[in-house]
């Protein structure tokens, strides 16, 4: 496996925990329709009401044996939202995670960042089909194939034809793998690489290509990609804890990510941030899942409606940043995260109008329990001790 592999992003079901009788749906590229917005107050619900107990139980054996340090789950539905939080911020700490508890949610960033084009497409600032290239400077060469560019939509539905990473990345603190690369080095690698397929003929889950878009669109905006974040999404849906850069009131209620039993840094992605730089809460994506699912209103709703459009012309079931699961009786809406320390699950079902959110400060992968919810078909995973570390390239 290439050294670097490991330091890519989740975008796929796992089954890390053991399991003989786990079947999770695979993740093929994406396909979904629909809609949006700000949470309003919903009545909580009690959480026996919300949260089924095979999920606790199975929550709760997870900690007990150390595949996971913390776990907070979320529900969203018509009747309301409830909460139910296992385990502690950290191994040597006993102060407990709740819905307030940020974690690192990794690839889920890169549907903010899908939002974030179907936004800027419906207010003219740009189209789906605009060649990235037209929104770097002019220097900057981008790779092409008989003649064909590669536009926002192949950055945001992984047909660019653009690799997972850049070749070119070489981190000096391999614990915190994108922390030095650099504008420059992206650039550098856009201009040397040679594209292996014809662009958005194939499917091929891109950091480096959703990454690349989240920097594009917030040289567009003339901002940070955090910025462009806050002020699009995150004040829209009054999503104050969802950030890239914490404050100091904000960092004291980040859980530590976990590797295998031991605290791990946290990861800063500076340049690619568009792919998996976010932190956020059960709380603010329970607002996140409550607008996507049209239970709550604000001036997202078209562009969430746009982000989950399938497209023909594009293999496989994907959106602008999601991933789409079509089964007879539901219609997921999904995506995960994971980074050296944290694994994160958000989706919903908009048939059955149920939004969940699973957050972990543990490699272990948590997106059985996300999607055991929305579709009790897909089991649980066995918990078993776990006998190493998630590799997130595996994600």
């Amino acid at each position: 496996m290439p050294p670097l592999r490991r330091y890519a992003e989740s975008g796929r079901p796992t089954t890390k925990l053991s399991s003989s009788t786990a079947r999770l749906p695979a993740c093929p590229p994406a396909r979904t329709v629909f809609s949006w917005l700000l949470l309003v107050a919903a009545p909580a619900i009690a959480h026996s009401q919300q949260i089924p107990g095979a999920v606790k139980q199975n929550i709760e054996a997870r900690i007990a044996t150390g595949n996971s340090v913390g776990i907070v789950v979320g529900i969203v539905n018509v009747a309301g939202q409830g909460f139910f939080s296992h385990g502690t911020r950290a191994l040597r700490r006993s102060q407990p995670v709740d819905e307030n508890t940020l974690y690192e949610i990794g690839s889920i960033t890169k549907v903010f960042t899908g939002i974030l084009l179907a936004d800027m497409v419906i207010r003219g600032e740009l189209t789906l089909t605009t060649p990235v290239k037209d929104l770097l400077p002019q220097r900057v060469s981008v790779p092409e194939r008989d003649g064909r560019q590669i536009t926002l939509l192949d950055l945001s539905t992984h047909t660019s034809g653009l690799p997972r990473l850049p070749s070119n990345m070489s981190p000096a603190d391999r614990a915190n793998p994108y922390a030095d690369y650099t504008v420059r080095r992206l650039y550098a690698f856009l201009a040397r690489h040679t594209l292996r397929r014809d662009v958005g003929s194939e499917y091929e889950y891109s950091n480096l290509g959703v990454g690349l878009l989240g920097h594009a669109l917030a040289r567009k905006a003339g901002s940070s990609y955090e910025d462009l974040v806050v002020s699009r999404i995150a004040d829209e849906l009054d999503m104050e804890s969802t950030r890239i850069t914490l404050s100091r009131s904000r960092r004291a209620r980040l859980a530590r990510g976990h590797s295998n039993g031991t605290e791990v840094a946290s990861w800063d992605i500076p340049t690619l941030a568009g792919a998996g730089a976010l932190r956020s809460t059960a709380a603010d994506m329970l607002r996140f899942l409550s607008a996507n699912l049209g239970l709550t209103t604000t001036g997202l709703a078209n562009a969430m409606r746009m982000s989950h459009e399938t497209r023909p012309d594009i293999v496989g079931p994907v959106g602008l940043g999601w991933h789409i699961i079509e089964r007879e009786g539901s219609h997921i809406v999904w995506h995960n995260g994971g980074t050296g320390g944290y694994h994160a699950f958000a989706g919903f079902d908009l048939a059955k109008r149920i939004g969940v959110v699973v957050l972990s400060n543990s490699t272990q992968s948590i997106d059985d329990i996300g999607l055991h919810i929305l579709d009790s078909r897909n089991e649980l995973l066995e918990v078993t001790t776990p006998s190493g570390s998630v590799d997130p390239s595996k994600n």
